[in-house]
């Protein structure tokens, strides 16, 4: 069994003491145990302002050197407490342990574990206690290096899955993953499992108790996770890994950043075009379609252009009449202010087809988007919608080039293609009472940047997103406008995108460049935005997830200024101050909020 313990979990004697009673406890009930630690406390911190004050921009090999000395403090005192409580226990830095990582200082990722002496030293009966964020190039210069952010839980989940381990256990200063922040919102609650899907979607949003890069290396070696508090002894919060398969530790971290590649032929287009861009617009369109009991596949809502906006959606083709019907209706009560004088206009297409890549290696990895459109570029293959999420990117093309798509994007990302099915069970395994929502998130560090009059030919997507992956500027949501204009002859659409917001700048200035080089229209940058998502397996077949979802920030007078979804999660963005109220009202929309309050340590 593999324990994980932060720096707030190991940051005082007394406090490792608490930790070493924990681990014997769990030897002495005939299980052998292997231990990761972080750093003690604020160590890391104290470090990297030491470092500061001697230099101005340290070498990131010397900052490896430095950062790498807090763990090793950490190991060595609680192997000395478990010594103090009769139990043998050895302590190792992730050289020793065998966490071969590429030769990247700062941002390593593991290529492989050498497990030989881990095993011996469990076999003996020590008790293993392991270095967390850190391992040993493979070169023959042996560096040092370290993992990033949350690189203890990647050390651990990944020395869980060297090992078959039985489960891994991830103990923090909360009780397990809640529904959302509870600094924000005190009602939320602990969720007592989700699976790895979700989780990857959460943590990706911020949800700051897992690491993606961890929970990644679960879902693809079928670890199973728990999440608990290293105050007491309650079950903490399973997270649910699909069935453990046999699979080579070899790149461990650098599987291929895209599993398969999916395509749906069922699909049929609704846009309604120039209309009203104000609070409850969404709500009353997507309300009018969950009473018809249609289910909404993308949905994706533009940046606006003046007071109109655009949102397109997709149905499965056999519901397209209901759904244009709705739109039609709704057309004109829709413009109930007189103040909306613009007519809208409602186009339907059902000779789309969606075409997916999807894998939980693409997460932190700028580019792999950027690839996708460069693929369907070169093949001819002009995009109609896009929407992105954490662990998967779509686009909607024309039907007929469906096959095209497919083949040029299983041979650029070496994989195998599967038709969605919208009846299958999912891969992981779901509690019979799972909700269509399992938690909310806010991201308010984010920032939109909008490019207009972007020429609608293949390929322009695809340089945009390229040159900012080449500056390793990550991009989260991802909308091409539906509305076309004609600019001296060109038809152009609008794109939007959004980043952290400390790459915004440098964002802007690779975008204004694009916009120079391919006759673009102007480049608008807006940092004070909020992204509220709501992610949940159970909303895969559950219509009217988004109508709630959209009812709940209109009823708060929350405007909406982009939508991007995925099967699991729709995501909006929304005015900075708008952010924590439309959590609080999402979280109480989707009935997640709980009489017990969460206490979480300051």
């Amino acid at each position: 069994m593999f324990k994980k313990f932060g720096g707030t979990s190991v940051g005082s004697v007394e406090r490792i003491q608490a930790v070493a009673k924990r681990v014997n406890h769990t030897v002495l009930a005939g299980h052998q145990v292997a231990v990761v630690v972080s750093a003690m406390g604020k160590t890391t911190d104290t470090l990297v302002k030491l470092a500061n004050e001697i230099s101005e921009n340290p070498s990131c090999r010397e900052m490896d050197m430095l950062l790498s000395t807090g763990e090793q403090v950490s190991i060595s005192l609680l192997s000395m407490a478990l010594h103090s409580l009769g139990q043998d226990a050895i302590s190792l830095t992730g050289a020793q342990v065998g966490i071969v990582t590429e030769a990247d200082h700062s941002r390593a990722r593991i290529l492989n574990i050498r497990t030989e002496r881990l095993q011996r030293h469990l076999n003996d009966g020590k008790v293993v206690v392991v270095a967390g964020f850190q391992g040993v190039s493979s070169s023959t210069d042996f560096e040092i290096t370290t993992l990033g952010r949350g690189g203890s839980d990647t050390s651990a989940v990944a020395l869980a899955a060297a090992l078959g381990a039985a489960k891994c256990e991830i103990y923090t200063d909360v009780p397990g993953i809640l529904t959302t922040d509870p600094r924000l919102v005190p009602a939320a609650q602990l969720m007592p499992h989700i699976t790895c899907d979700e989780m990857l979607e959460l943590a990706s949003l911020g949800a700051k108790v897992l690491h993606p890069r961890a929970v990644e290396i679960a879902r693809n070696y079928g670890v199973p996770l728990v999440v608990r508090s290293s105050w007491t002894d309650e079950p903490g919060t399973q997270v649910l890994a699909p069935t453990r398969q046999p699979k080579s530790l070899e790149g461990l971290e650098l599987v291929h950043p895209v599993d398969a590649i999916e395509f749906d032929l069922d699909q049929a287009k609704v846009a309604l075009l120039r209309i009203p861009d104000r609070p409850g617009v969404a709500a009353q369109l997507f309300g009018e379609i969950a009473n018809q009991s249609l289910n909404v596949d993308l949905i994706i809502q533009s940046i606006h252009d003046g007071n109109t906006n655009d949102i397109a959606f997709t149905v499965m083709r056999a519901n397209l009449a209901k759904a244009e019907a709705v739109a039609e209706a709704i057309a004109p009560v829709l413009r109930g202010n007189p103040t909306d004088t613009n007519e809208a206009e409602i186009l339907v297409d059902q000779r789309v087809a969606k075409v997916s890549i999807v894998g939980a290696g693409m997460i932190g990895r700028p580019g792999v988007a950027a690839r996708m459109f460069s693929t369907l570029a070169a093949a001819g293959v002009n995009i109609q919608m896009i929407s992105t999420s954490e662990v998967k990117v779509s686009c909607t093309v024309e039907r007929d080039e469906c096959d095209l798509a497919i083949n040029a994007l299983c041979e650029a990302f070496q994989v195998t293609c599967s038709p969605l099915d919208k009846t299958a069970t999912p891969e992981q395994p779901i509690p019979e009472t799972s909700p269509e929502v399992r938690g909310a998130a806010l991201d308010i560090q984010q920032a939109q940047v909008a490019i207009r009059q972007v020429p609608d030919q293949p390929g322009m997507a695809a340089q945009i997103f390229a040159l900012l992956a080449e500056a390793g500027v990550s991009v989260d949501m991802i909308i091409q406008s539906q509305r076309c204009r004609l600019v001296n002859g060109q038809t152009t659409r609008d794109i939007a995108f959004t980043v952290a917001q400390d790459e915004a700048a440098q964002a802007r200035r690779l975008v204004e460049n694009a916009a120079a080089k391919f006759a673009c229209g102007d480049v608008f940058v807006n940092d004070a935005i909020a992204k509220i998502s709501v992610v949940g397996l159970g909303m895969i077949n559950t219509p009217g997830v988004a109508a709630r979802m959209f009812a709940a920030l209109a009823e708060h007078q929350i405007n909406i200024h982009m939508i991007a979804t995925s099967e699991i999660k729709i995501s909006c963005l929304v005015a900075e101050a708008d952010g924590v109220n439309a959590l609080k009202a999402v979280h109480e929309a989707f009935h997640l909020d709980g009489a017990e309050k969460v206490v979480v340590p300051a």
